[in-house]
């Protein structure tokens, strides 16, 4: 009874996310409260365990970014990239929407998607009004790409993180394995771009002209101020770059950069947390909740073990299994605490494979299928949900749908490749 329930309470849930009947803050609140009253999710556990509980690390990246992003912002330095973009572009709506993807897809595996997504996502919002230009277009098609090319490195992605620790795989094996699919996968997902985004093309010529015009360093506002803030903000990435080799989790990184930003620059804390997007945080933290319930009830394992033990020996369809089957689950139920579920799964199967060999690919196609199914629909993977916050404080409304009726499209995409990648590699 336990599993029906929790299935009920996360597809209604998900059901007026989509249809938007209820602010989803309240509606993951209303979710979280019901597992907790039912029973349904594991006690005072949620708050500590990681498989079955709150990803605080996700929580406190975040928290930490968005008051690090919230100092540079009084800088003016947005402003200054983008009215540089616009002009760089020269107003071409297609040429400045690859532009923005090939920093978000080439900064991704460097940093992670979710960091990537709370810097660049500011300037597309500046860039696009400049441009007098609906920015959700090419906010949805940099969280894309953030989420493509953050899949090639070991820290590009969290479900990668938590891949590499489970199956001991290193910073150079994501390289050698992942970021060949990845390179394809994303030039194919550019050229793509243009067909999927072509009726958001479009620009002023009267603007563009006015733009041209303009003098982006007259946009700095305290050039003392942005010295330290991009100094600062130049050893978040160096740690973030690190942190596997200092045993440091991102998370705390990111909260140790946002106090050393407070205290170098002295600039007035009352400014920059109303910057901290609040809804965005407490969103997360309901919605790990219900997550748990399904992760607790055994719904997650169930489906997962079920979906791979069908194929018996066969170790391709076991990875194919494991590549649609981590795309489809992933986009619904948040990548990370899917991934970190799983991952025990994976784990029994590839120790039966019979070489190593085998088993390796079988945690290539896991991987995947988790960070290329976080391109599936807005909730299924953070960076998605960081960017429809910003979007949304900006006075930018992405919906549900908006954002997954282009998700689906390039998830479907993405997988079918990755499939004919592990299936030509290691099969």
């Amino acid at each position: 009874m336990a599993p029906v329930l929790a299935l009920l309470i996360f597809v209604g849930s998900l059901w007026f996310i989509a249809t938007e009947r209820a602010h989803k803050v309240k509606t993951v609140l209303v979710a979280a409260a019901l597992m907790a009253v039912l029973g349904l999710i594991p006690g005072e556990q949620v708050f500590y365990s990681e498989h079955e509980g709150i990803a605080w690390n996700v929580i406190f990246l975040l928290l930490g970014m968005m008051i690090i992003v919230g100092v540079i912002k009084q800088t003016g330095v947005f402003d200054y990239l983008g009215i540089w973009a616009a002009k760089r572009s020269r107003g071409k709506p297609f040429r400045l929407m690859v532009m923005l993807m090939l920093i978000t897809a080439i900064a991704s595996p460097v940093l992670d998607n979710v960091t990537i997504i709370m810097l660049i996502a500011p300037v597309t919002i500046v860039v696009c009004a400049r441009l007098r230009i609906a920015p959700q277009p090419y906010l949805i098609a940099e969280v894309l790409a953030s989420n493509i090319g953050g899949a090639a490195t070991l820290i590009g992605d969290p479900p990668n993180i938590i891949i590499g620790s489970r199956a001991g795989l290193t910073f150079n094996d994501f390289l050698i394995h992942m970021a060949p699919a990845v390179i394809v996968i994303f030039a194919l997902f550019v050229v793509s771009t243009r067909v999927l985004f072509r009726s958001a093309l479009h620009t002023d010529e009267v603007q563009v002209g006015q733009v041209m015009a303009l003098k982006e360093r007259r946009a700095i506002k305290d050039t003392r101020l942005l010295m330290r803030s991009l100094a600062v903000l130049g050893l978040v990435i160096i740690g973030f770059g690190l942190h596997s080799v200092l045993h440091v989790e991102p998370s705390i990184v990111a909260l140790v950069g946002a106090g050393a930003m407070l205290v170098v620059t002295d600039i007035d804390v009352a400014e920059v947390l109303p910057e901290v997007d609040w809804a965005t945080l407490v969103f997360f933290i309901g919605l790990f909740v219900m997550v748990a319930g399904l992760v607790h009830t055994g719904i997650v394992e169930a489906v997962g073990t079920a979906a791979v033990s069908a194929f018996g020996d066969n170790y391709f369809s076991a990875a194919t299994s494991l590549i649609f089957g981590s795309a489809i689950l992933g986009a619904f139920i948040d990548n990370i605490p899917y991934t970190a579920t799983m991952a025990p799964v994976v784990e029994g199967m590839a120790g039966q494979a019979p070489d190593a060999e085998t088993g390796r690919a079988l945690w290539w196609a896991f991987a995947l299928g988790a960070c290329f199914g976080g391109n599936g629909t807005a909730v299924a993977a953070s960076a998605n949900v960081v960017a429809i916050g910003i979007a949304h404080r900006a006075g930018h409304r992405i919906t549900f749908w908006h954002f997954t009726k282009y998700g689906i499209i390039v998830t479907l995409l993405s997988t079918t490749l990755a499939w004919g990648y592990v299936w030509l590699r290691y099969f």
